[in-house]
């Protein structure tokens, strides 16, 4: 039984939804190849007192957890976006049509999963050049789709504490 308007949302926002995921990750593979087309590998290159483009190759995940762990945590992280892919779109096609916050998020998130699982697939890291300093300590460098990911998960929090109204006559 395939999923209908009643049980979530119509395809046209469900459409919207994922054209801000793809409009993501093309901007993030956009920015990514700008970077590796401009940018040394490792040598900054500086913006302002407290940002630096800065090349750099996670072939780990987040804060280069597991890099270089011998090649197979490649494929673990992209079996696991995969995974994370299909269940935020079964997620997002199962939302009412109201939803607003939360569909946001979740193209978010699913647009950054997809652009870092793109570079994992093509080069076997993930491009990031965005280095956030200050007085000598570094944010570890991240793109585009890590801030899509940090703001969908942050929408996704606010979301969950936002009351929800429910009417007389819903029988939860």
């Amino acid at each position: 039984m395939g999923l209908s308007a009643a049980s979530g949302m119509g395809w046209p926002r469900y459409l919207l939804w994922l054209a801000l995921a793809a409009l993501l990750v093309m901007l993030d593979l956009w920015t990514k190849h700008l970077a590796t087309q401009t940018l040394e590998l490792y040598r900054p290159r500086v913006v302002t007192d407290w940002l630096n483009l800065t090349l750099a190759h996670n072939d780990g995940a987040a804060f280069s957890f597991l890099a270089g762990a011998g090649g197979w945590q490649r494929w673990f992280f992209t079996v696991v976006a995969v995974l994370v892919s299909a269940v935020l779109l079964v997620w997002l096609k199962t939302l009412p049509n109201r939803a607003r916050l939360l569909p946001v998020s979740l193209a978010l998130v699913l647009g950054g999963a997809l652009g870092n699982m793109i570079d994992r697939i093509r080069l076997g890291y993930v491009v990031d050049f965005i280095d956030v300093h200050y007085q000598g300590w570094h944010w570890p460098a991240f793109n585009v789709a890590d801030s899509a990911i940090v703001l969908g998960v942050i929408l996704l929090l606010i979301e969950g504490f936002i009351p929800r109204k429910v009417s007389v006559q819903d029988p939860s």
